[in-house]
C-alpha cells in the first residue's frame, strides 16, 4: 500500500521539497551546498502546526543540505535519510524510490516460524557493513535461523557504536553502509527466505549530535524522568509532531526498507500518559499501511511481564522479550545473585513455571526492585514470548563481555541450548553462540575525548564495587582495541570444540523446524515438570502421535528418573553425542534414567 515521508527532504523530477517541525521558531531557512556558485539558502514557508516547508527547484538526490533555525547555525535535518558526514554534518537528500527491488512477491514469516538471530553489525564481520554480512546470508540460512535481527543502525557519533546513542533515527549509519547498504542487504536476505528486523530506540537519544532541541523544545519533557534525562515528550499538549516523528519512523522503516519489524528498546522508558499509549498508535498505524497478507513484527522490550502489551486490547504488539527465562536459566548454570539475578532460584520448579507461563514473575513482589511485577499471560500464545540464553546486553553489559561458554562447561552450554531450542516460545540467539564464539562483545564508543574520558570513568566505577576488577581490568570503551577484539573469528566455525557445538545447533535447529511436535506450538501442546532441584521434564505433543520427551538437566549433580512417562521412547538426540564434543556416555532409555551431569535428550515414540 502507498505511503510516504512527509518530513525531510523529499526529491521529485523538478526538485525537493524540504518539510521541518519548529513550533518555536520565526523563520526556517534550508542552505544548499551543491550549486555551482556555492551555498544557497532558501527561506521555509509557515504552515499549520508548527511546520515549514518549501520546494526548491533543481535540488538532485545526492545533494547535501542543512537548516538554519532563526539564524542560527547550520543543522542536519531531524528526519535525514543519510549523514555521509556523520552526525554533526549536513545532510543529504536520498531518492527512496531510486533502488530497484527484487522482493515484489515476499511476505514476510509467520511469528510462529521465527527463529531470530540477533547481531551487531560493526562486528559481525572483519568489515563491519551492510554489504559484507550479504556474504553470512547463505551461513545463516544453512544454520536454520529465519531473520536476522539488527542492533540499531540510527547513526551515531564517531565510526563504532551499540548503537543505542544514535540520533538520526531516519539514517542508517555511514559507518556501516548508508541506506543504499542496508536496502542491499534487505534485499539480498528476502531472495534467501531469511526476515530482517531492525533494533529501534525511541525512548531516548545519544549525549552527541542530538540537536532536536534547536529545532523545537517540545521534543522533550521535565515532567517525566529516565535513566537517560527528561523523557522524550508523547504526551504533553499539542505533542502529535512529536508522535508522528516516531510513528512515521516506524512505517519509514516498513516502507522505504522493506523490514519485516521492529525490536523496541526499552519500552517501558517511553512514558505516555495520554488515553492511546505511542506504542499502540504505532501499532495501529503501521499495520493499516500494509498489505492485509504481509508480515510485520512489533516486539517490545519491557521489564514490567505486562500481557497487555501484546493483547488487542492493550498496545497490540507481536511479542514481548521474556528475559525471565534467561535469568532463570543463568542462575541455574553458574549461581549468580549479583543484581536482579537475586530475584531468581534458577531451581527446576521456578524455571517450569516460567516456560509454562511464558514468564516467572506476574504479580509476585520482586525482592530487587520491592514491588510486585508482572501480570498472568494465559491467553498469550508461546510464540509471542522471545526466549534466549544469551543476547547483546546480557554478554555486553559483564565487565569483560564474556559469553555464556565463557562461563560455563560446554556440556552445561549444550544442554542449555538443546532447552531453548525446543521450547515452544520464539528462540533468540546471539551472535557467535552457535559455534560458542571465542570472542567477547564488549562495551565500546567513539566519542570525542571529553565525552569518551566520562564513559570510561563511569563504565569503571559501575564496576568498582566487584571485588573481581579495577579500574585497569575494565576494558576502556574508547579504546579501538576493544571494538577489535569484539569482532567474531568466522573461521573458528571449522576448529574443535567449535565445530561439535555448531553441528548440535544445525541438529536442533533441522529438528525444530521439521518435527511435527516441534513446530505445533500452542499453549495447550505442551507441557514443562520438575524433577528434583535442576532436571526439567518437557512433553511435546504431536498430531499424528509422534511425540517427544525432552530431559533436560542443569545441575552437575546425578539425577536418576525412575521411571518415564508410559511410552516407547527411544533416543532421538543427545547434547553429550560426541558428534557434538559429548563425552558419549551411552545410555539407554528404559525403566530408569540416569543422567551424570548437565544434558539434554530428546526422546521420540517413532512411527512403525
Amino acid at each position: 500500500m502507498y505511503w510516504q515521508l512527509t518530513i525531510g527532504a523529499s526529491p521529485d523530477p523538478e526538485g525537493t521539497l524540504f518539510r521541518v517541525w519548529a513550533p518555536q521558531a520565526r523563520e526556517v531557512a534550508v542552505m544548499i551546498d551543491a550549486f555551482p556558485e556555492g551555498a544557497q539558502t532558501f527561506r521555509l514557508t509557515r504552515e499549520a502546526d508548527g511546520y515549514f516547508a518549501a520546494h526548491v527547484a533543481d535540488v538532485r538526490p545526492g545533494m547535501r543540505y542543512a537548516y538554519r533555525v532563526d539564524g542560527g547555525d547550520p543543522r542536519p535535518d531531524p528526519a535525514s535519510r543519510f549523514q555521509p558526514e556523520g552526525v554533526h554534518g549536513w545532510s543529504e537528500v536520498v531518492d527512496p524510490a531510486a533502488f530497484v527491488w527484487n522482493d515484489a512477491d515476499w511476505r514476510g514469516l509467520p511469528l510462529e516460524d521465527l527463529v531470530i538471530y540477533e547481531l551487531h553489525v560493526g562486528t559481525a564481520t572483519p568489515q563491519g557493513t551492510f554489504d559484507a554480512l550479504i556474504d553470512k546470508l547463505d551461513v545463516l540460512k544453512a544454520l536454520g535461523v529465519t531473520a536476522i535481527e539488527l542492533m540499531p543502525v540510527a547513526d551515531f557519533p564517531g565510526t563504532h557504536n551499540w548503537g543505542y546513542d544514535g540520533v538520526n533515527l531516519y539514517a542508517p549509519s555511514r559507518a556501516y553502509g548508508g541506506p543504499e547498504g542496508l536496502r542491499r542487504l534487505v534485499d539480498a536476505a528476502h531472495r534467501r527466505g531469511l526476515a530482517v528486523l531492525l533494533d529501534v530506540v525511541y525512548n531516548h537519544f545519544g549525549p552527541d549530535g542530538n540537536y532536536l532541541r534547536d529545532f523545537s523544545r517540545d521534543y522533550f519533557t521535565d515532567r517525566h524522568q529516565t535513566p537517560w534525562g527528561d523523557a522524550v515528550n508523547v504526551d504533553g499538549p499539542g505533542t502529535q509532531p512529536v508522535r508522528d516523528f516516531f510513528v512515521n519512523n516506524v512505517l519509514y522503516w516498513a516502507h522505504e526498507f522493506h523490514l519485516d519489524g521492529l525490536r523496541l528498546d526499552a519500552t517501558h522508558a517511553i512514558i505516555d500518559d495520554s488515553p492511546t499509549h505511542l506504542m499502540a498508535e504505532m501499532s495501529a498505524r503501521v499495520r493499516a499501511s500494509l498489505l492485509a497478507d504481509r508480515h510485520f513484527f512489533l516486539i517490545a522490550e519491557h521489564e514490567g511481564n505486562d500481557p497487555a502489551l501484546i493483547r488487542a486490547s492493550g498496545w497490540n504488539l507481536d511479542a514481548v522479550w521474556s528475559d525471565d527465562f534467561h535469568h532463570q536459566v543463568r542462575v541455574a548454570l553458574t549461581g549468580e545473585q549479583d543484581g536482579y539475578y537475586g530475584d531468581y532460584t534458577g531451581n527446576a520448579t521456578d524455571l517450569a513455571a516460567t516456560m509454562a507461563q511464558g514468564w516467572f514473575y506476574q504479580g509476585q513482589v520482586s525482592p530487587h526492585l520491592g514491588h510486585p511485577r508482572g501480570a498472568p499471560a494465559r491467553d498469550v500464545n508461546p510464540p509471542s514470548f522471545v526466549y534466549c540464553i544469551q543476547n547483546h546486553d546480557q554478554v555486553g553489559n559483564r565487565a569483560l563481555g564474556e559469553r555464556l561458554n565463557h562461563t560455563v562447561s560446554l556440556a552445561a552450554y549444550r544442554a542449555a541450548s538443546t532447552l531453548l531450542l525446543v521450547a515452544p516460545q520464539t528462540p533468540l540467539l546471539w551472535m557467535g553462540q552457535e559455534w560458542a564464539a571465542s570472542t567477547p562483545f564488549l562495551f565500546f564508543t567513539d566519542h570525542h575525548p571529553e565525552l569518551g574520558r566520562m564513559v570510561t570513568e563511569g563504565r569503571r566505577k559501575e564496576f568498582a564495587a566487584f571485588t573481581a576488577f579495577s579500574g585497569t581490568t575494565i576494558p576502556d570503551p574508547q579504546d579501538p582495541a576493544t571494538f577489535a577484539a569484539s569482532q567474531l573469528r568466522w573461521h573458528e566455525r571449522a576448529g574443535s570444540p567449535h565445530a561439535e557445538v555448531l553441528t548440535l545447533y544445525q541438529d536442533l535447529l533441522a529438528l525444530r523446524h521439521s518435527h511435527p511436535a516441534l513446530r505445533l506450538r500452542r499453549r495447550d501442546a505442551y507441557s514443562v515438570t520438575p524433577f528434583g532441584l535442576t532436571t526439567l521434564i518437557m512433553h511435546r505433543w504431536a498430531p499424528n502421535g509422534n511425540d517427544l520427551l525432552i530431559i533436560v538437566c542443569l545441575g552437575d549433580k546425578p539425577q536418576t528418573l525412575e521411571a518415564l512417562p508410559r511410552g516407547n521412547w527411544e533416543l532421538l538426540l543427545d547434547s553429550e553425542d560426541p558428534r557434538y564434543g559429548g563425552g558419549g556416555v551411552t545410555i539407554t532409555t528404559g525403566a530408569s534414567l540416569t543422567l551424570n551431569g548437565p544434558r539434554a535428550m530428546i526422546l521420540h515414540t517413532p512411527q512403525r
